[in-house]
């Protein structure tokens, strides 16, 4: 049995001029948002405590919470919604498709009877509102002529509810039944955000015009607009308001987060800038924000959370963030103290995580390029990328220097280092081997068959080599010399992933068709046989002497997709990557 420990959740999607929606739930300091298929719920004050709804076909878009907190409703790229109970089994209510394309935005009302989502779709199916349970529509919504990008309830009766989106529009209507009551027509582009303040006596809109603008919530009439003066110079994507109704967060493309006062009369006057930490460039654009009781939190285009506190905004932000896209490589070490691990994924993304802590940074490349084979120690990373180059870059903390190239003459498929001897590596393409000693390149092999994996031994002496006809060949290297000493057969695939145990002593190999195979070392002869347990490829596999080959724990559904980097970091602790982009810690009970 295992038991999952720790999860390092992945960031939102994102979308370059889009905002994104960050949902919360005030009792128990949890914030959602949707990544992929799935929709990730984590604790702000607990960031280690997450967990993934994963029942979606296509891409989630945005989820809420019931205002009783005990049902959540999601929706995705396709204009599914489905309702589903957040405590137990999660079980689904209902689902329903209210809309022919994809839901932007979706909002409760403040009774828990009625969901309202817009989004983009066909003739007049831009907005809907509709009784959760039955699904029955509860009026009609003319007025919008393009995708629809937000909005809201009124959170106190009368019941009203707002829209806005890239027509430049503003609609309001009044219910239920609801129909439409008026446009508003004072933005010059697209209206990005649309909320009603908790009170329900104001709502407010923000543009790509860069304007705020703040409207009576009983009639939908404009009472005033955030301040001119310290204003955005960017397009404002996202707006949150404060508990007691009297300041809004905002978010803009300009890389700032502002804090505004709100008077009575509807004028907006800046309280404060708020500064968020970034990597630079346009991945520190801020794209989301939630003011969820003392916490003011915002998202940038690059996936990073900054969670600033309302009561002291000039203490230091907590930051963290995850990966954006499929997770693929993991590495480990296990030595270190406080235990590390690196986590990178195709996009050039490399993290860094703490066990017991969770995001412990982000290693920032001068040399940012897409990563497809990756390996590392404390001092040193290899990576490559969809070219013919390895690079190899020192590492100091989480500084990484300047790095050195080698060209191997074709597209590696695989990268691995000699921990006795760092400075040596083994690099495998399609037709070659190739021997790096630092970031020279020392020897090259070609061969005559379709090379798909490899592995080398610590010391540097031997290597595996997997091939696309199912072969295993097991080389001897000596200074700048391979020679091969042996063929295995035993796979009915491509081999996929080969690796040896801690003390050598075995060493274990996987291939396309399901199977994997843990060999004797010494006598290169098959210790153990017949593992078809997976119903798909075997993408990545771990070694561990210690435990005894006639057990067997089974972990179904640990990553959304797949996984694609796995790696004990002791004897019962196993740690797993996946194309859901998040990091998993499990703990396996003693059989």
């Amino acid at each position: 049995m295992a038991q999952l420990q720790e999860t390092y959740a992945c960031s939102p999607a994102t979308e370059r001029g889009r905002g994104i929606l960050l949902a919360g739930d005030a009792k128990t300091e949890t914030i959602a948002y949707c990544s992929g298929r799935s929709v990730i719920f984590r604790r702000l004050d607990a960031p280690l405590d997450a967990w993934a709804y994963t029942e979606h076909a296509y891409p989630t878009t945005v989820a809420r919470f019931s205002p009783n907190g005990e049902w959540v409703a999601s929706a995705d790229a396709s204009g599914c919604v489905r309702v589903w109970g957040r405590n137990g089994d999660r079980a689904l209510k209902a689902e329903f498709r209210p809309i022919t394309g994809r839901v932007d935005d979706l909002r409760w009302s403040p009774d828990g009877m009625r969901i309202v989502v817009s989004g983009d779709g066909k003739g007049k199916s831009l907005v809907r509102a509709f009784m959760w349970d039955s699904g029955s529509t509860v009026g009609e919504f003319d007025g919008h002529s393009k995708r629809v990008l937000s909005c809201d309830f009124k959170p106190t009766r009368p019941f009203r509810i707002v829209t806005c989106g890239e027509d430049f529009l503003a609609n309001y209507y009044e219910g239920p039944p609801f129909k439409f009551k008026h446009s508003i027509r004072d933005h010059t582009n697209f209206v990005n955000c649309i909320r009603y303040s908790p009170d329900g006596t104001k709502f407010i809109t923000v543009s790509s015009d860069k304007k705020g603008l703040i409207y009576d919530g009983k009639t939908g009439d404009k009472i005033g607009e955030l301040s001119s003066e310290g204003s955005h110079t960017g397009s404002i994507y996202a707006v949150s308001w404060s508990p007691d109704s009297k300041q809004v967060l905002t978010v803009s493309a300009d890389k700032t987060a502002k804090v505004w006062d709100i008077s009575e009369d509807g004028s907006g006057t800046l309280n404060r800038t708020l500064v968020c930490t970034g990597i630079g460039g346009v991945d520190d654009m801020l794209v989301g924000c939630l003011w969820q009781n003392d916490n003011l939190v915002t998202i940038s285009l690059g996936g990073t959370f900054n969670v600033f506190s309302a009561s002291n905004p000039d203490k230091e932000p907590v930051s963290f963030a995850g990966h954006l896209k499929t997770a693929s490589a993991l590495a480990l070490f296990p030595q270190s103290n406080p235990r590390t691990m690196l986590s990178t994924s195709y996009d050039g993304v490399i993290l860094k995580w703490i066990q017991g802590v969770g995001y412990g940074g982000r290693l920032i490349r001068k040399n940012n390029t897409q990563i497809k084979c990756f390996v590392a120690t404390e001092e040193e990373l290899i990576t490559s990328g969809y070219d013919n180059k390895v690079f190899r870059i020192p590492v100091n903390g989480d500084q990484c220097g300047d790095a050195e190239s080698a060209d191997v003459g074709g597209q590696p498929n695989a990268l691995n280092i000699a921990l006795q001897q760092p400075e040596f590596a083994l690099v495998t393409t399609d037709s070659a081997i190739v021997l790096l000693n630092k970031s020279n390149v020392t020897s090259t092999t070609k061969v005559s068959y379709t090379i798909t994996s490899s592995a080398v031994s610590p010391d540097g002496t031997e290597a595996i080599v997997g091939a696309q006809d199912g072969k295993l060949r097991i080389y001897s290297i000596s200074g700048d010399t391979v020679t091969e000493e042996a063929v295995l057969e035993k796979h009915r695939g491509p081999i996929t992933t080969i690796h040896y145990s801690p003390d050598v002593s075995m060493f274990c190999s996987a291939d396309s068709n399901r199977e994997a195979v843990a060999w004797d070392r010494a006598t290169r002869e098959v210790k153990l046989k017949n593992m078809l347990f997976h119903t798909a490829r075997v993408n990545c596999l771990a070694c561990d002497v210690d435990k005894p080959a006639a057990s067997r724990t089974t972990i179904k559904g640990a990553h959304l997709g797949g996984v694609h980097g796995i790696s004990f970091a002791d004897n019962d602790t196993l740690v797993t990557a996946g194309e859901d982009a998040c990091i998993r810690v499990w703990k396996l009970a003693q059989q």
